[in-house]
């Protein structure tokens, strides 16, 4: 039995890595064996990011009005990320990133199979070892890794960009405004749930799906 979960979702979101360690915690209590398929589909919270990224301290001091604010709200979620087994480093953290490419290697690594095992590496390298992950050479060693070496090149060339740009129209078109929004059957839940909550998904997706199946 296949259940596919769709996760929509955007690298500089810690709400994105709290929800995915969640539902992979959700999932490792079911009861009943059933395979996932995870399907990932990109969110640029900011598109209009300059490639290269921009210092953090002003970018959030810019966006939240004050860098006291904005350590606030960072201390909300690494309490968030504790409770739930996720550390944050942001005394790490150098730059905001432009997500573009982080997107488009993911989209590369679904390719192979590999595409769940990507977007862990890098919400990983960047909360949790502040790696800048709009840095090319930063993200091709991370796919090297995983073994894509041909990453960088893709990289260098303009492939999948414009299927990136599309995706998010489409997540847009669908109703989807935040990340991280996860489907799961019929159930769509956004921001970063408990365990309980995918887990109750869980089983009602399979549920129906054995009722498909029977």
């Amino acid at each position: 039995m296949t259940l596919t979960i769709d996760i929509t979702s955007d690298y500089i979101c810690p709400w994105c890595l709290i929800a995915h360690h969640n539902l992979q915690q959700a999932i490792a209590t079911l009861e009943t064996p059933v395979d996932i398929q995870w399907v990932w589909y990109p969110f640029e919270l900011n598109p209009d990011m300059p490639a290269t990224g921009m210092d953090r301290r002003t970018y959030r001091t810019n966006k939240f009005g004050s860098w006291a604010y904005s350590q606030q709200l960072d201390a909300q979620t690494m309490q968030a990320g504790q409770a739930n087994g996720v550390e944050f480093r942001y005394d790490l953290m150098q730059k905001t990133p432009n997500t573009l490419n982080a997107h488009r290697l993911t989209a590369l690594a679904a390719k192979a199979g590999k595409a769940t095992e990507m977007a862990e590496r890098i919400l990983h390298a960047y909360f949790t070892e502040g790696q800048d992950i709009g840095d090319i050479e930063t993200l091709s060693a991370l796919a090297a890794d995983m073994g894509l070496d041909q990453a960088k090149g893709f990289l260098l060339s303009d492939d999948g960009i414009s299927d990136i740009r599309a995706a998010k129209q489409q997540a847009v078109a669908q109703g989807i405004h935040s990340v991280p929004t996860i489907r799961i059957g019929d159930a769509v839940l956004v921001g970063g749930q408990p365990v309980d909550a995918f887990l109750s998904a869980l089983q009602t997706a399979i549920k129906n799906l054995e009722v498909v199946q029977s």
